[in-house]
């Protein structure tokens, strides 16, 4: 049995969750989220004990495996519409910065034009200062991929260490060429 599968998800106060016609629909002061689980999960909701409870037909390789995740993805969006996720990045390099640009992130990243990301519906990025970048949102997986996309603009190459990183992302480092006298 899968271990966070058979796990409730607990609804918090404030947060409305609907299971119906294959689809889940959370909602909550953040904003409102929707999945479709897999046809073969059962998913249903507890009103007695305020849970979301997800369960399988079988103990075929897939389900097991779907089962954890659809619990997962569950979890995720209420956890997203209550308190939300965030992601935080940092600019390093001289001349390196990203300011706004009405919706749209502009990174300035050594590049002979300027990188414009604009963040997909329901993410908001703030610029605390020219070289912090905060991705926020409801969901999870808009907001990683977000942050992951401006982090491709330019990774951090490992010699000076220059690019954009998250922000607790620990880049090794290199040494470069050393030239000795050779004989």
């Amino acid at each position: 049995m899968s271990r966070i599968g058979k796990q409730p998800v607990t609804i918090p106060a404030g947060v409305k969750v609907q299971v119906s016609e294959g689809k889940v629909r959370v909602e909550g002061p953040k904003g409102k989220l929707e999945i479709a689980p897999h046809p073969s999960m059962k998913v249903t909701l507890d009103e007695k004990t305020k849970a979301v409870l997800v369960a399988r037909p079988n103990d075929e390789r897939l389900n097991r495996a779907l089962h954890g995740l659809t619990r997962s993805l569950i979890f995720n969006m209420v956890e997203g519409v209550t308190k939300g996720y965030e992601k935080r990045l940092k600019i390093e390099g001289v001349g390196y910065q990203a300011r706004m640009n009405k919706k749209a992130v502009a990174l300035t990243v050594g590049y002979a034009n300027q990188i414009e990301l604009t963040p997909p519906e329901g993410v908001t990025v703030e610029l605390p200062d020219p070289t912090t970048i905060v991705v926020k949102g409801a969901d999870k997986q808009k907001v990683g991929q977000f942050a992951a996309e401006i982090r491709a603009a330019r990774k951090p190459e490992p010699y000076k260490g220059k690019g954009v990183r998250y922000e607790n992302e620990v880049v090794r480092r290199k040494e470069g060429k050393s030239f000795t006298s050779g004989g």
